[in-house]
């Protein structure tokens, strides 16, 4: 089965599970883990931030982002297809108690202008209190698209004048950080926190992590206790992690080469009217209105190629460590012949 629903449902490595089966562990709740700590340290100083702190989930890990930037009845900025509002359960609402301001930005991607034009005034009482940005890079629902560095610099000189937090959702940060040339410390540079996550196209089985000032990281910790992530010997989920960051990085030029081959095959596809630009490891594409979603993606299923639909007339596909050129080769003929 070549499985292309997510870069979430990659499995360990022979090596992978090795580290984990040879971690030293503690209790984590006690911040007693050798494993797990070395895994905060470790990308702590590769960002260049000041302290970081693991999570179960990317989605935990930004749910407490969010809290520790903002009060109740206050406004989060961020982009229409961002993960934070669509696919966090409307955490948002739920255990922070704010509200969401959406831009209509491209690709998942807004302009430093289109931020300005939002920012709500603090002392007008009928209005929430903007407090926090919150940019995903790359986006998911954008197509793995990574934003201009260069935009990212702008939206922070807006976020500093106007005394707002800023947060980046990296659930797939190194695939841009891959795909565009970029280093990690330019990033801790630039935001209040960051979040990592370690098992999408790292290849880790499970976590994310939270990285930011240490105050930031002293408040998460409790963040996490109540929403219920801490863990005990988490060291053996923590190795995979610190395996991933040794050996998974650079690889990812792998996937964004196979997602590009993929996409090549899928503009020749008589059932296929769009596909979005290829910047990373995720193809989203659109079918024209001989065909429906739910057929084209079972005729794939019966030759045991897995997509999935995001909604909107969204297919994706997305690559990953588990999937090799071979199976990319299988899934280029397979379209070929639709």
């Amino acid at each position: 089965m070549i499985n292309l629903i997510s870069d979430t449902v990659t499995k360990p490595t022979s090596g992978m599970l090795d580290s984990m089966f040879k971690a030293d562990v503690g209790d984590d709740v006690f911040q007693q883990d050798p494993s797990v700590n070395s895994l905060q340290e470790k990308l702590a100083e590769l960002f260049g931030m000041e302290d970081a702190l693991y999570f179960p989930s990317g989605t935990m890990a930004n749910q407490a982002a969010i809290k520790l930037h903002t009060q109740q009845g206050e406004q989060m900025i961020c982009d229409k297809w961002a993960h934070v509002y669509n696919f966090e359960g409307g955490g948002a609402a739920f255990n922070s108690g704010v509200s969401c301001r959406l831009l209509d930005g491209n690709r998942g991607m807004f302009t430093a202008n289109q931020l300005v034009e939002v920012i709500n005034d603090k002392d007008n009482i009928h209005l929430p209190i903007s407090s926090l940005v919150a940019i995903e890079n790359t986006t998911n629902k954008g197509g793995g698209a990574c934003w201009d560095f260069k935009e990212i610099l702008k939206i922070k000189e807006v976020c500093s004048k106007n005394k707002l937090s800023f947060h980046l959702d990296g659930a797939r940060l190194f695939n841009a950080l891959v795909a565009q040339d970029e280093s990690p410390k330019q990033y801790g540079e630039v935001f209040d926190t960051i979040s990592i996550c370690l098992s999408k196209g790292l290849g880790a089985p499970v976590g994310s992590v939270l990285l930011g000032t240490k105050e930031h990281i002293k408040k998460a910790l409790r963040i996490r206790k109540l929403f219920g992530g801490a863990m005990r010997q988490a060291g053996y989920l923590a190795a995979a992690g610190i395996y991933a960051l040794d050996n998974n990085i650079k690889r990812l030029v792998e996937d964004h080469k196979h997602a590009t081959m993929i996409a090549t095959a899928l503009q020749k596809c008589r059932f296929v009217v769009e596909v979005e630009p290829v910047e990373t490891n995720i193809i989203i594409f659109y079918l024209n209105s001989t065909i429906s979603e739910t057929a084209f993606i079972e005729k794939l299923k019966d030759d045991d190629i897995l997509i999935s639909s995001m909604g909107e007339g969204k297919l994706r596909m997305v690559t990953h460590l588990n999937i090799s050129i071979d199976m990319i080769e299988n899934v280029v003929r397979v379209l070929e012949l639709i």
